[in-house]
């Protein structure tokens, strides 16, 4: 993970300092709900989304007609809700249900699209992301009916640093350098570091507004 995260940041400085004549920064923000796919072993387990939001910047850099790379880098608040049907560590074996707080930061390789040649259209994007995982909170239920509250911990036996998802986003792009989108994120990377403990990866949909400065 250490290695992308290198060359994610690499593309973001060569792309932004040799293409700034086919370049647009945009900055963006905008709120999200998001969850987690849960699994213990095989068992699905039970998750409501969180509310959060998430801020960040990127280039749109020319590729081939119509076709963009868009390299993204964004703080997201994330999160989830989850009951237990068995146990799972973490965050404890005796856990009935954990609610998760988790502040991250997001870096993105994604392809923009626009559909149509004028100023003003629609556009789909897609592409990986690498998610780092700064710090998180975490509340949970035991068995013999206390609650712990406390924070996260990080490292090879417990919560993982890092994760990996894909984005999915359809959105407008205005003639005066305005743009929003929806957006679906889909993890495919764990963020759990525990020997037979579970799998869990990101899940999330939002909704963002942006802007391209002016050069």
């Amino acid at each position: 993970m250490t290695k992308h995260f290198f060359t994610l940041a690499a593309i973001f400085i060569v792309f932004g300092t040799q293409a700034q004549d086919k370049t647009k920064f945009g900055i963006f923000a905008g709120p999200q709900a998001t969850s987690a796919d849960y699994k213990i072993g095989t068992a699905k387990q039970s998750t409501s989304y969180k509310y959060g939001f998430q801020a960040g910047a990127n280039f749109k850099i020319a590729f081939d007609n119509q076709l963009y790379f868009v390299p993204t880098a964004a703080y997201s608040l994330k999160g989830y809700k989850v009951d237990f049907t068995r146990p799972s560590f973490p965050p404890d074996q005796d856990a009935i249900n954990n609610d998760v707080q988790l502040h991250t930061f997001e870096l993105g390789a994604l392809l923009q699209y626009d559909l149509g040649k004028k100023p003003g259209h629609f556009f789909i994007k897609a592409g990986p992301t690498l998610d780092f995982q700064l710090k998180g909170k975490e509340k949970f239920e035991l068995n013999d009916a206390s609650t712990e509250e406390r924070d996260m911990v990080f490292g090879f036996g417990d919560y993982g640093r890092y994760a990996a998802s894909f984005l999915f986003q359809l959105g407008y792009e205005s003639k005066s350098g305005w743009f929003l989108y929806g957006q679906y994120t889909h993890g495919v990377g764990s963020f759990n570091n525990a020997d037979h403990g579970p799998r869990i990866t990101h899940r999330g949909l939002g909704f963002s507004v942006g802007y391209y400065l002016k050069k």
